[in-house]
């Protein structure tokens, strides 16, 4: 193994999940290959080259797997993938399962400083990445990055006119599959890094065993399939991200299901995707929905068509906070329940379930559901003391279950942070658990705005601000001011040719109760907010594009 990855989940708790049957007890190609010899024909992806078997998988699969092997690739080598959505994704990381390797997988987008911190950290012996992808060239860019990468030894090339010294991807799906063995690493053992877009100066990156992934996150799908039918997954998210993990090894592996691809998201292609492919459950943010909603409505295709959207079994959002004006919106378009996930890659999952069209409200906005113990049992603790709170009781959010993840990959400091001896996940929200059981988020330990010495939470502006008739879609962030230490700033989709202005959105926030030194100070309107790699609002973007607005007013002035 490259990297040490240590369980700090007790190791009689971890095999207990097994034990009572929580988590299967099999790697994640074992349990692929059950579901592929028990429906050999069953579509397993659909992508932009169309549709993929359960068979004809395994078999590029075992392909690659041998080729990768070839290279001298095996049991506890960490290899990145750089992939889009698409069939080559699912392959690397089904492949990499079968050599009881470890899969890094991050979006493409990310840029090569990102990549080459990512690899560096987890010692890395191999990527597989994009040759070219929406202009971006991240095979060349990773090759590049080789000399200064001592672990780094190979960089598998996705495409066509792949870079000098890279490795085609091609040639090793070309390799005869004929006597390939896999390995059978242990269910317990690293099966894939999560890398989270936290608040860390570098993204944080998580490891997770095949029982993580197949059985704690397997069980969150599970409680969202009404029956045994195995699902269809639209996923909106990059699989490379966390929300995206529920793909390939949850959709595929644990369920059987099949994966509906975009590589790209655009709002026209996910909504072409909901006719042609008919999902049971389609997996996004919030800011990827409100885009479709207006796509619908400015085409006014559900009343200039015979033919209304197919309704899915559920519509499940997460990776930001949702709004109870999304959420109507969206179950009345979609016609099926909507689904608030909170969620993270650090080891937290929670959602409201099927029960609700749209899921209840409370004062800080969407509830975050009922915590699952098959999928991760959350307590409310003292931020400095650490002890359980009561019922009610607002507190730092706390988890711990059969999703939860080894350790941080490559940052002790990150497992002393947040990780409690007996294994929790410190979770850095806030929020708190009602009589009922229903957890409530209430913020951010971290994420406030300090404007003069008062706090404000972007959070609940926002909310706010997407109930607004004008407003599509809202982030608020902070702008540094020498007066006041910090500001909060606007930054806003519209509907319609006119935008409010900060005056008026003023108005309206006193309306709904927002004290007045928590309104928006700076106002910047964009036809549509720029999103991260992970498919997530881009709050730096934001930041300084503000930054530059005010720069070059103060110039003009």
């Amino acid at each position: 193994m490259t990297v040490t990855l240590t369980d700090l989940l007790p190791t009689e708790l971890r095999r207990s999940w097994v034990v009572d049957g929580t988590c299967p007890d099999l790697d994640l190609y074992s349990l692929y290959r059950a579901r592929q010899i028990a429906d050999l024909h069953r579509t397993a992806v659909i992508d932009a080259k169309g549709e993929l078997c359960y068979t004809a998988l395994d078999r590029k699969v075992r392909c690659l797997a041998k080729g990768l092997r070839g290279l001298g690739i095996g049991a506890g080598d960490v290899v990145g993938v750089q992939l889009p959505n698409s069939r080559n994704a699912v392959m690397a990381e089904l492949a990499l399962a079968a050599l009881g390797a470890i899969a890094l997988p991050f979006p493409v987008g990310r840029g090569a400083v990102e990549a080459e911190s990512l690899l560096r950290r987890a010692e890395a012996v191999a990527v597989v990445a994009a040759v070219e992808h929406r202009g971006q060239t991240h095979a060349a860019d990773l090759q590049a990055l080789a000399p200064a990468l001592p672990a780094l030894r190979h960089v598998v090339a996705a495409g066509r006119d792949v870079p000098d010294g890279t490795i085609p991807l091609t040639r090793l799906l070309r390799t005869d599959p004929a006597g390939f063995v896999p390995a059978r690493p242990d269910p317990d053992g690293a099966a894939r890094i999560l890398v989270s877009s936290g608040s860390e100066a570098e993204p944080k990156m998580v490891a997770y065993s095949h029982n993580a992934l197949a059985g704690g996150r397997g069980n969150f799908l599970a409680s969202l399939m009404p029956d045994d039918t195995p699902p269809r997954c639209l996923f909106l998210v990059p699989l490379a991200s966390a929300f995206g993990s529920n793909g390939t090894a949850v959709t595929l592996a644990r369920h059987g299901g099949t994966l509906v691809l975009l590589d790209h998201f655009t709002p026209e292609a996910a909504l072409s995707a909901v006719r042609d492919h008919r999902p049971t459950h389609i997996l996004g943010v919030p800011t990827m929905i409100r885009m479709m909603l207006e796509t619908l409505e400015t085409l006014e295709t559900l009343e200039s068509t015979d033919e209304p959207l197919p309704v899915p079994t559920a519509l499940v959002l997460g990776g930001a906070p949702l709004d109870e004006t999304t959420a109507k919106a969206a179950a009345e378009a979609f016609g099926c329940p909507v689904v608030n996930l909170y969620g993270s890659a650090d080891g937290v999952n929670c959602h409201t379930g099927l029960q609700h069209t749209v899921p209840p409200t409370d004062r800080s906005g969407v509830v975050a559901g009922r915590p699952d113990p098959r999928v991760a049992e959350i307590r409310i603790t003292d931020p400095d003391t650490h002890e359980p709170l009561p019922d009610g009781r607002i507190g730092e959010i706390v988890s711990r279950g059969p999703m939860t993840p080894l350790c941080y990959v490559g940052s002790p400091e990150l497992d002393a942070r947040y990780r409690t001896p007996e294994g929790w996940v410190r979770t850095g929200d806030l929020g708190f658990l009602d009589e009922d059981g229903l957890l409530h988020v209430a913020g951010r330990l971290k994420d406030v705005v300090i404007r003069g010495g008062a706090n404000i939470s972007p959070a609940e502006v926002e909310r706010e601000l997407v109930s607004h008739p004008q407003v599509r879609d809202a982030v608020c962030v902070s702008v540094p001011d020498p007066l006041m230490g910090e500001r909060l700033a606007a930054c806003l989709v519209v509907k319609g040719p006119t935008a409010p202005s900060l005056a008026e959105l003023g108005v309206y926030l006193a309306e709904r109760g927002i004290d007045r030194y928590k309104h928006p100070e700076h106002l910047l309107v964009l036809p549509e907010l720029p999103l991260t790699a992970a498919g997530k609002s881009d709050r730096a973007a934001l930041r300084t594009r503000i930054a530059e607005d005010r720069t070059s007013a103060l110039a003009q002035a």
